[in-house]
C-alpha cells in the first residue's frame, strides 16, 4: 500500500458535511482514499509533504464540459452574439464551428482539455460528448476522474436565414444513440479503478422528443445513473418551447415526470420568472421541490452580457447548485470567480454568492448531483482527490481566508499540486507525460484548418473574419 501524509498550513476539511477551515493540520491518504484528516499524526508514511505555507482542498467537480470542442471556441466565438437570437450564438455560430471542425481536431481539444482541466483545478469532470472512447483515453493518460455522457437527440437547430431559428428531425437517430450510449456505459462504468463513470445524457431539451426524454428517465432510474439535459439557456429555445407546449420548459419537464434529485440541468438560465422570457411562473419553486441540480457554467452566457437572476436566488431557494465551465477557458477557478461576482452585479448585494456559496457549489454540491459522499471533500472514507495551492505566492498573499483569496485573487499558477485517486498527477505545475506546448501547436493546427472551412458551413457563405471580426484591422 502507497501511504501519502500532507502537513500543511490550510486545510479546507468536512466534518458533519459542511467544510471547516483546519490550520496547521495533516492528512494521511492511503492507496485512493483519506484514511486521516486531523491537527497531527503518529503514524508513519511512504512519502510525506511538508507544505506549511500552502492549501490544501478538495479537487473541483466540473459538471458541464464540452472537451472535443471547447478550446476552439478561442478568438472565434468572442464580441459576437446575433440580436435575432437574443444574443446566443448557438443557431448560427455552433453549426459552423461543429461543421468545420474535422475529427483530428476533436482529439487535439481533448488532450489539450485535460490538460487544461487539471492546471485549473478540475479532479472530476463531466463530458459531454460525442467522442466518448477517446475521451476515455485522455482522461486516463492524465490520471482524471470522467463522468462521460455520449450526447444523442433527435433533431437539429439551425438557420437558412440568420432571422428564424427551425428544427430537423430523425428520430431513430435519437433512439440509436441513446442505445449506444448504454451500451458505453455497460462496457466502461467502473473501469480505471472506478475513475471512469457514465451518465445519460439527451443534449437539449429542444432538440429531443417527448419519448426519448421518457425513454432516458427509465434507463437512468433503472440503472441508477445521473442524466443531464441542457435546458432554458436562451430566449429562442424558450420561446419553441412554449410555443409547442403552452409552458416553460421546466414546467414541461415537470409535467412529464423528468426532474429529480438524479437530473443535471445544463444551464436553466432563462426561467419563467425572470426578466429575459418575461413569462409568468415560478421555474425556480419547481426545481427546488423536485430536488433538481443545476450545472450553471457562468462564463458562456457573461461574455454576451447575460447573467442568471440570480445564483443566490436559486441557492436561497434550495436548489443544489453546481459548477461547469463548458467553454473556453475551461477553468473552475475563473468559473468560481465569475459565478460569485455575476450574482453580487444582479442582486446589486456584496454579501450574497459569497465565496463560501461558489466553493460549496464546486465540491460538496457537484458531489450531491453525482450521488458521491466520497467526492468533492476531505474526510476520512473520501477519495484522495486533493489540491495544493502556494499560499504565499504574488496572488494568494496575504492569506487568512484561504477560500476568499482562491476564489477571488487566485490564479493557475498557485495550484502547484493535483492528486487524483492518491496518485500525484501533477506537481510544480507539470503533468508528467505531458507536453503542453505540443497540445498548443496541435491546437493551433487544428484552428487553421477549421477557420478557412467555415465559410462552406455558413447559411450566408461569410467567412470567419466576417463572422467573427478581428479586434483589430491587419497591418497595411
Amino acid at each position: 500500500m502507497s501511504r501519502i501524509q500532507i502537513n500543511a498550513g490550510h486545510i479546507i476539511a468536512t466534518q458533519n458535511g459542511q467544510h471547516r477551515h483546519l490550520r496547521n493540520g495533516t492528512i494521511v491518504t492511503e492507496n485512493d482514499a483519506i484514511v486521516h484528516v486531523g491537527p497531527s499524526f503518529d503514524g508513519s508514511a511512504d512519502q510525506i509533504i511538508d507544505v506549511p505555507d500552502a492549501v490544501v482542498t478538495p479537487g473541483f467537480i466540473n459538471t458541464h464540459a464540452h472537451l472535443a470542442g471547447s478550446p476552439l471556441d478561442k478568438s472565434f466565438i468572442e464580441d459576437v452574439g446575433p440580436r435575432q437570437f437574443y444574443l446566443s450564438g448557438l443557431f448560427e455560430y455552433l453549426p459552423v464551428r461543429n461543421g468545420a471542425q474535422d475529427s483530428e481536431a476533436d482529439v487535439a481539444c481533448l488532450a489539450y482539455s485535460m490538460a487544461e482541466l487539471l492546471r485549473t483545478g478540475t479532479t472530476t469532470i463531466m463530458e459531454i460528448g460525442h467522442r466518448p472512447l477517446e475521451t476515455v483515453e485522455e482522461a486516463n493518460k492524465v490520471g482524471m476522474r470522467l463522468y462521460m455522457g455520449p450526447g444523442y437527440r433527435s433533431g437539429r437547430w439551425l438557420t437558412t436565414d440568420g432571422k428564424r431559428a427551425t428544427w430537423e428531425w430523425d428520430e431513430d437517430a435519437g433512439d440509436r444513440g441513446l442505445e449506444a450510449a448504454v451500451k458505453f456505459i455497460e462496457q466502461y462504468d467502473g473501469t480505471s479503478n472506478g475513475r471512469v463513470k457514465g451518465f445519460l445524457s439527451p443534449m437539449q431539451i429542444d432538440t429531443c422528443t417527448e419519448a426519448l426524454l421518457r425513454r432516458s428517465t427509465d434507463i437512468a432510474r433503472q440503472m441508477n445513473l445521473p442524466i443531464a439535459l441542457h435546458v432554458s439557456q436562451s430566449v429562442t429555445e424558450f420561446n419553441e418551447m412554449t410555443a409547442r407546449h403552452g409552458m416553460s420548459p421546466v414546467e414541461w419537464l415537470q409535467s412529464i415526470d423528468f426532474l429529480g434529485d438524479n437530473v443535471i440541468l445544463g444551464h436553466a438560465i432563462i426561467l419563467a420568472g425572470g426578466s429575459w422570457a418575461n413569462y409568468h411562473g415560478d421555474d425556480i419553486r419547481i426545481l427546488a421541490d423536485t430536488g433538481s441540480n443545476i450545472a450553471h457554467c457562468v462564463w458562456v452566457f457573461a461574455r454576451r452580457g447575460i447573467a442568471m437572476e440570480s445564483f443566490a436566488r436559486y441557492t436561497a431557494a434550495g436548489i443544489n447548485m453546481t459548477l461547469g465551465t463548458d467553454t473556453a477557458p475551461q477553468s473552475m477557478i475563473e468559473s468560481l470567480r465569475w459565478a460569485a461576482v455575476c450574482s453580487k452585479i444582479v442582486d446589486r448585494r456584496t454579501d450574497v454568492a459569497t465565496a463560501a456559496d461558489v466553493f460549496n457549489a464546486a465540491t460538496l454540491n457537484g458531489a450531491k448531483a453525482l450521488g458521491r459522499d466520497d467526492l468533492g471533500r476531505i474526510e476520512v472514507g473520501a477519495k484522495a482527490d486533493l489540491l495544493i495551492w502556494e499560499g504565499d505566492s504574488i496572488f494568494m498573499s496575504p492569506l487568512r481566508d484561504p477560500v476568499k483569496n482562491i476564489v477571488y485573487s487566485a490564479q493557475a499558477e498557485d495550484l502547484n499540486t493535483v492528486i487524483i485517486d492518491g496518485v500525484v498527477r501533477m506537481q510544480d505545475r507539470q503533468i508528467p507525460g505531458v507536453d503542453v506546448r505540443e497540445l498548443a501547436r496541435n491546437l493551433q493546427a487544428a484552428g487553421e484548418r477549421m477557420w478557412p472551412a467555415m465559410q462552406q458551413h455558413d447559411w450566408n457563405d461569410r467567412t470567419v473574419d466576417q463572422l467573427s471580426p478581428l479586434s483589430f484591422p491587419s497591418w497595411e
